[in-house]
């Protein structure tokens, strides 16, 4: 099964502090596990870094990127998606929704993906099913 990987799980399974970091882990130790595909977005890889850099520092990038990212399959972002996710965020008309999750939500249909590993209630409302602790 292919799972979709949103910055708020990553964030939350590399940052001890974090709220959801003991779900985090149990989640990504499962999907680890249970060799799922997990796929995410080039957008969201560059969200992660600037996340990770500046709340935990450039050893956790690093370990991010030298960790996790290998065990990604990754969706580059053309101009087509990046188009279709500034529609998205400009008719939700919504401070709340970012342009990457609707560039996430526009890769995870046209995948045909209807599972999320993340923490932002985002996808939930998109009705994916949601692996949130």
């Amino acid at each position: 099964m292919t799972t979709y990987v949103d910055t708020s799980a990553f964030v939350a399974v590399l940052n001890r502090a974090d709220e959801n970091h003991a779900g985090a882990r149990r989640i990504w130790e499962k999907l680890l596990t249970e060799q799922d595909q997990l796929l995410t977005t080039s957008y969201v890889l560059v969200e992660t870094i600037a996340v990770v850099q500046r709340r935990l520092g450039m050893e956790a990038a690093r370990a991010f990127q030298e960790s996790i990212v290998p065990l990604l399959r990754i969706e580059w972002v053309d101009a087509m998606l990046h188009r279709a996710g500034v529609s998205a965020v400009l008719t939700a008309n919504r401070r709340d929704l970012s342009l990457v999750d609707c560039v996430s939500f526009a890769v995870m249909r046209q995948l045909g993906l209807s599972r999320a590993f993340a923490f932002d209630a985002h996808f939930g409302e998109q009705g994916f099913q949601v692996l949130s602790g």
